[in-house]
């Protein structure tokens, strides 16, 4: 949601569109962090509230893997994505690579495929 406003705010009004449309996703739930930290210490005394908390917590885990599932299914298509998906996951896994690394690798990669085709 955060890249698609980022471009429609690109395509309506350039690169000063770009940056309002992605402070303008981003900038609310920064507020609300920072509104709600302090808050959370008091609300997590409450048998209740805490409660509620956790549920929130769980509910957000089931839908990240829901939607890593799903993203799981529409990407990975043929040999070449499922390699480098598994080579990430050993690479993360086990050797803590930096994923930003991970995302230039992948992305250098399918350009080489691209490209080479």
């Amino acid at each position: 949601m955060a890249t698609t406003a980022t471009f429609i705010g690109y395509v309506l009004g350039g690169i000063p569109g770009s940056l309002l449309a992605t402070l303008g996703i981003f900038l609310p739930s920064f507020i609300f962090v920072a509104i709600s930290n302090p808050l959370i210490p008091r609300m997590r005394k409450s048998a209740w509230v805490s409660g509620l908390l956790d549920g929130v917590n769980v509910a957000s885990l089931g839908l990240m893997a829901a939607v890593t599932w799903q993203l799981g299914r529409a990407s990975l298509t043929g040999p070449l994505p499922i390699f480098i998906a598994l080579v990430s996951f050993v690479l993360l896994s086990w050797f803590k690579v930096n994923s930003t690394w991970l995302i230039a690798g992948g992305g250098f990669i399918g350009l080489l495929n691209t490209v080479l085709r």
